[in-house]
């Protein structure tokens, strides 16, 4: 119902009961309103990774690749083109172009349903960085072809509970020389919304890698497309 509607049906209502049940209305027409507004982002400059933009109709800001102001990130830029996430909806949009997008809008990274695609952004050096989750523990990740299976480092494994020394030893080279490792297998793997079982993995001794490295043996279980600085992962098997 029109807030303008509630309020003359408030100012009329000599009942009080009314009254009451008018201003509800009115509080929820209000807060409906508020709940439902679009995100407005209009491009008024374009650079080598930056954007300067209009959010809803505010004073003009810059944006850097990677940086996110009231619900705008901006994913790379140049020229002729800046690539936006607007409330989850990427957008491609160039000079003088704007867009609208409602909040609440579905994510361009789903994780509604149980193994839909799932789409990662590249940082200002090209790499591809997520969150996953082993045996329910949260853990930063970096996507690695060059790697043969999934690997981490023994504080990451303890923090997964895994159980690693049970695993078969194995020696791998790493940037530091030869380091001491166990081959193990991960019951539950989760990126996003998709899931995979029984995934072999390598951890190391020490701190290295930093992050986990998704390598070949959760990336030969997935369709990996590529459209500039966005990378959709697809399950297919």
């Amino acid at each position: 119902m029109d807030v303008r509607v509630c309020l003359a049906r408030f100012k009329k209502s000599g009942n009080k009961i009314l009254k009451i049940k008018a201003l509800v209305l009115l509080v929820a027409s209000v807060f409906a309103s508020i709940a439902f507004a679009d995100t407005r982002v209009n491009v008024v400059g374009l650079f080598n990774n930056k954007a300067l933009v209009i959010i809803n109709g505010g004073s003009p800001q810059s944006l850097s690749a990677g940086q996110t102001s009231n619900g705008v990130k901006l994913i790379s830029a140049d020229s002729t083109s800046g690539t936006f996430i607007v409330e989850g909806k990427r957008q491609v949009l160039k000079m003088g172009q704007a867009a609208s997008v409602a909040a609440g809008a579905t994510p361009a990274t789903s994780d509604g349903g149980a193994n839909s695609p799932v789409n990662l952004y590249a940082d200002s050096r090209g790499h591809f960085y997520g969150k996953m989750s082993v045996n329910g523990a949260s853990l930063k990740y970096v996507v690695d072809t060059g790697a043969s299976s999934v690997a981490m480092n023994s504080g990451d494994a303890k923090y997964a509970k895994i159980d690693y020394e049970k695993g078969q030893a194995v020696q791998a080279s790493t940037a530091s020389g030869i380091s001491t490792g166990y081959r193990v297998t991960l019951n539950t793997l989760k990126i996003g919304s998709i899931v995979l079982n029984n995934v072999e993995a390598v951890v190391l001794e020490g701190g290295f890698p930093q992050e986990v490295l998704l390598g070949m043996t959760v990336l030969n279980r997935l369709d990996m497309k590529r459209d500039n600085s966005i990378m959709t992962l697809t399950k297919k098997y």
